[in-house]
């Protein structure tokens, strides 16, 4: 028996052990309790919610192990009714006050927004359990609201647009209700460089130099300048005093404010019983955190209130600007809804710090200020008319899942939010809580579920059912395990030494014969690993599956082989590993029938002739061919022939099959389709074609997605018709004509060509001669001329030819 079980489980045991629940619990079918391999009683309650332990002593049979943990139905049938250990998740209600319809009228203890107000809850791991909670915005609720305004000197016209704001104010917010007190404050930006003027020439007036407003006082961070009260005349007072500074960069200090007036409550005034809202009034970008850097302030804000005695932001000098998350931090705690009332430019930088502080809200502020009171009227209405539900500290082993109910009535899985609401209108929200795994014992912890920017909230307090109450009985040196181990739900811890269901065998020599015993082979698990070894002998453990037997628990009757999930394709019987096939049937898994009547084709052939039966289906071996009996074969030959014959028979009752049961027997899977023009333009159709009373009848044929094949027969054969003699005559005298005609256009053409060469030859002759068109080159004088050659001499003269 396994030893060292322990009352609890570590955090990530218990983590490993639910995960592993999930991932079985996804196969169907499968026992998840029992897969689990749970040996002791905590370890089965973490396996899954359904899970029971039976801490019965007598449970099972001697010759099998009974997992302990199972379904509580599967362990009364196994005779352990009464003894079951199956803890469930609880929950108690410890605080449910009624919800208030109104709040002004009543005392600070009376108002209630929140219902119930605190819960206690014993969770079992995996075991969902859920409660539901209502939010109701309660009629004439007190509300503190503090201005803090933007005193750069861009705001100077805003300023003087407000200086009688307080009364104003008042009456409309009098409007939505009768306890409403006013506050103010301002800011600018950090008085270092880079962000402020530091020249000592600017240190009372940073506006010298400037034409435009040469007056001004000195920078500061942020000064709280008026308590909330309800003396409005105090504010307009207050506003008028004031006046503008001047800072050197353009982002301003804003985040500095809003952080000290929401922390420094005491000097604030903010009332517990009253709805907080802030509302901040810029025309700039703000400040963020390690801004202040570039000054070398390197020291993150702490988030603590630094207001000095003039109420002035004493860090400023020293702390670097808050962070968006130390906001929203610091806003939450302290109930406060946070308006941004920015002008237009910067609307949608600051609808994005909406996103990110919870239970803020922004709207478009005018350049001089003039619509701010209906800027906060309606920034009201609109924070009043949504709830919104946080939740604060909660515990890693914990999962929270909201359904909200809101005024139409419907759920929303998921969502912890309703909006467009009424004054007085009621809200609920389903909230489910499941404990994902167990913290060490009696861990306990506490979370808070909040409505945004409410005072109200719900206190829940969880505690950790991971113990089995049977744990807590332990019998040391128990009869029940031979004096030598202790007994604790069930089972027996054996002492060190010993072991065996009830601790009857002795460890060390003895102990390893017993369990060398048990092992099938040398090296080889102990009962195969699918049993425990008891003196010697071992007791396979019992299995969802079937059964597990034999010497060392080596053999059972559902590890064979499977076909399609079927044990032995339902064809035989497993045994030890092995399918034995019924008759019939071989093959590992049996899934191959010996039987061939199923491959026999209508035409009494097997598989059609055209392939081979194996296991009790056709395997097509002729090219194109396919079907249960290789029937169909588009490609094949005399397809066309066999395709004929079902035509003969089934529309002229001719040929071959013509006897009705046999042409119904061999063609039931045709569709014939008549048609006056074939179309053989399909690429899956074959064309056929076949003689038939000196016609030709033509069809093609194709296979259906069903099966089926189809054929489009043509309603009427097609029939030659005699020749025409007149027409051939004709035909050929007139071919010889033509082909005359043809033969004398080319002649012509030849002779022509040549005459123009000799034409164009005897022009280029013509221009080439070189005469005097005045004598004619044929005409011969009468004379002719004849010349002697002698020579003679005559008074010392020579003569050649001539006389003188």
């Amino acid at each position: 028996m396994p030893r060292g079980r322990g009352r609890g489980l570590s955090s990530p045991s218990a983590a490993c052990l639910v995960l592993l629940s999930s991932l079985l619990h996804s196969l169907r079918g499968l026992n998840i309790c029992m897969s689990g391999s749970a040996t002791s009683c905590e370890e089965c309650l973490l396996i899954h919610p359904k899970c029971a332990w039976c801490s019965k002593e007598e449970f099972g049979s001697t010759k099998s192990l009974t997992s302990r943990c199972d379904f509580v139905e599967n362990l009364i049938t196994n005779g352990c009714a009464g003894e079951l250990e199956n803890p469930k998740s609880s929950i108690n209600i410890v605080e449910n006050l009624p919800l208030s319809s109104k709040g002004s009228s009543l005392t600070l203890s009376d108002v209630t927004q929140i219902m119930p107000q605190k819960i206690s809850m014993n969770l079992r791991p995996g075991d969902k359990t859920s409660f539901r909670v209502q939010v109701r915005q309660v009629e004439d609720y007190p509300v503190d609201l503090y201005y803090l305004m933007d005193l750069s000197l861009s705001m100077k016209d805003d300023l003087d647009n407000i200086r009688n704001l307080g009364t104003k104010l008042a009456e409309e917010m009098r409007k939505l209700t009768s306890n409403f007190r006013l506050g103010f404050g301002s800011f600018v930006d950090k008085n270092i460089s880079p962000f402020s003027y530091t020249a000592p020439r600017y240190q009372n007036n940073p506006c010298i130099g400037y034409k435009l407003f040469p007056n001004c006082v000195p920078s500061f961070g942020f000064r709280h300048l008026l308590s909330l009260t309800d003396k409005v005349d105090n504010f307009n007072e207050e506003v008028q005093k004031q006046k503008v500074s001047r800072n050197r960069d353009a982002p301003e200090g804003g985040f500095d404010a809003i952080l000290q007036a929401a922390v420094c409550k005491e000097k604030i005034g903010w009332r517990k019983e009253a709805s907080h809202l802030l509302v901040f009034t810029t025309d700039d970008v703000p400040h963020i955190a390690l801004d202040g850097k570039l000054g070398g302030l390197v020291h993150p804000h702490d988030g603590q209130c630094h207001l000095n005695e003039a109420n002035e932001y004493s860090a400023s000098n020293q702390l670097d600007y808050p962070s968006l998350a130390l906001l929203g931090e610091k806003l939450a705690e302290n109930n406060i809804h946070l308006i941004f009332a920015v002008t237009k430019t910067h609307y949608l930088l600051y609808k994005n710090f909406t996103a990110l502080i919870p239970g803020t809200t922004v709207e478009i502020l005018h350049q001089d200020s003039n619509n701010i009171i209906q800027l906060i009227v309606k920034a009201y209405n609109s924070i009043r008319s949504k709830v919104e539900l946080t939740v604060w500290d909660n515990p890693e082993d914990v999962s929270l899942t909201f359904t909200a109910t809101c005024q139409d009535g419907l759920l929303y899985p998921g969502v912890r939010r309703c909006a467009d609401l009424q004054i007085g209108d009621t809200v609920s929200f389903e909230v489910s809580v499941e404990a994902r795994s167990c913290p060490p014992e009696d861990t306990l912890h506490t979370f808070t579920i909040k409505p945004a920017g409410f005072r109200d909230t719900l206190e829940v307090e969880v505690s950790y059912n991971c113990t089995c109450g049977c744990t807590k009985q332990l019998e040391r040196e128990s009869s029940k395990c031979s004096g030598n181990g202790t007994y604790t739900c069930g089972l027996c811890e054996c002492d060190s030494g010993y072991l065996g269901a009830k601790c009857e065998c002795e460890e060390g020599e003895s102990g390893n014969m017993y369990q060398n015993m048990c092992r099938e082979a040398e090296g080889k698990p102990v009962c195969s690993g699918r049993g425990e070894c008891s003196c010697n002998n071992c007791v396979c453990y019992k299995s969802e599956f079937g059964k597990i037997y034999g010497s060392f628990c080596e053999c059972d009757d559902f590890s064979c082989a499977r076909y399609k999930g079927v044990l032995c394709s339902g064809h035989g019987q497993c045994h030890c590993g092995e399918c034995k096939c019924h008759a019939g049937y071989i093959g590992d898994n049996c899934n191959c029938s010996t039987e061939t009547n199923s491959c026999i084709s209508n035409d009494s052939q097997l598989c059609s002739g055209r392939g081979n039966c194996v296991c009790g289906k056709c395997q097509c071996t002729e090219p194109g061919a396919f079907g249960e009996t290789c029937e169909k074969c588009p490609t094949c030959p005399g397809v066309c022939s066999t395709k004929r014959d079902c035509i003969e028979c089934m529309l002229y009752n001719s040929g071959r099959l013509a006897d009705n049961q046999t042409c119904h027997k061999h063609c039931k899977d045709e569709t014939i389709t008549r048609v006056d023009v074939l179309k053989t333009d399909d690429q899956h159709a074959i064309l056929c074609v076949y003689p038939m009373n000196d016609c030709v009848m033509k069809f093609t044929y194709s296979e259906l997605p069903s099966g089926k094949s189809n054929l489009t027969v043509l309603k009427e054969p097609e029939c030659g018709s005699a020749p025409n003699a007149l027409t051939i005559l004709l035909a050929v005298v007139g071919s010889i004509l033509l082909i005359g005609i043809v033969l004398l256009a080319v002649w012509k053409l030849l002779v022509t060509i040549h005459d123009r060469r000799e034409f164009a030859r005897f022009q280029s002759e013509r221009s080439r001669a070189r005469y005097e068109m005045a004598s004619n080159p044929l005409y011969r004088k009468p004379i002719s001329t004849h010349s002697l050659d002698f020579t003679f001499n005559k008074l010392n003269k020579t003569y050649n030819g001539t006389v003188d």
